[in-house]
């Protein structure tokens, strides 16, 4: 039988077994196919086996979620990225007990076991047209704060690793949270941006092609002359021009 680390309600190391059927589960994961690219873009999926369901994807890994598991979630790294694995566990062993991010209930050599969590990602709520309250971006800033207060160097927060569930938020990947170095321009950006430009779009539908141009034209900003005031307004133009 196929067993991961996992912590108990106390800490506690303590054996999870994946069950059910914990060595078919293991097998179903190994059978993924995946690819990342050496250019930080999307990770290419070649196979992913009936009955695991896809959860979501970045640059690094994938999760999957198993029907006979639903309060689970496995972290999949690419083989290129699984080097990545061990500096995620350390990160979500300094956080846990924390309710600003998921739950690692345990490792594989390839894979993180981590808790389920529902909920549309803020970027899904643009497009979605879903209100985001103040109170989750608030948790965003606390989340952060809780990071560096326990030793880890938050980064790489961004719209599709933040979960909205109620009036609350929750961040999912923390991969990056063990590298010196906490700057992370791109959320002061968007928190920034949030204060001063979203209560014009607030429950607007905003088309996925808008979203991946606002993306694009941001990072070709030169860092050193950029104005959020600007790229903001010139922004809300084109969204006036194309609702």
């Amino acid at each position: 039988m196929a067993l991961v680390d996992a912590y108990g309600p106390s800490g506690a190391h303590a054996p999870l077994a994946l069950t059910p059927e914990p060595d078919a589960v293991e097998s179903l994961l190994r059978a993924i196919r995946i690819r990342a690219s050496a250019r930080n873009e999307p990770i290419v999926i070649e196979h992913l086996p009936a009955p695991l369901r896809l959860l979501g994807s970045g640059t690094d890994a994938v999760v999957v979620q198993h029907p006979g598991l639903p309060e689970r979630a496995f972290k999949v790294y690419a083989p290129e990225t699984v080097g990545c694995l061990p500096d995620e566990y350390h990160a979500y062993q300094r956080l846990a007990g924390s309710p600003y991010f998921a739950a690692c209930l345990g490792q594989g050599a390839f894979y993180l076991v981590l808790s389920y969590e529902p909920g549309p990602t803020l970027y899904e709520c643009l497009v979605q047209g879903i209100p985001v309250p103040e109170q989750a971006m608030a948790d965003v800033e606390a989340a952060r704060r809780h990071a560096r207060r326990v030793g880890l160097h938050p980064k790489d927060v961004h719209l599709k690793n933040v979960l909205l569930q109620g009036n609350r938020a929750r961040i999912l990947d923390v991969s990056k949270y063990v590298a010196p170095g906490d700057e992370d321009r791109v959320w002061d950006h968007l928190a920034e941006g949030y204060r001063r430009f979203y209560p014009v779009i607030r429950g607007r539908r905003i088309p996925v092609w808008v979203i991946e141009m606002v993306k694009r034209r941001y990072k070709a900003q030169p860092k050193e002359q950029f104005s959020l005031d600007l790229f903001g307004a010139r922004m809300l133009r084109v969204l006036a021009l194309r609702p």
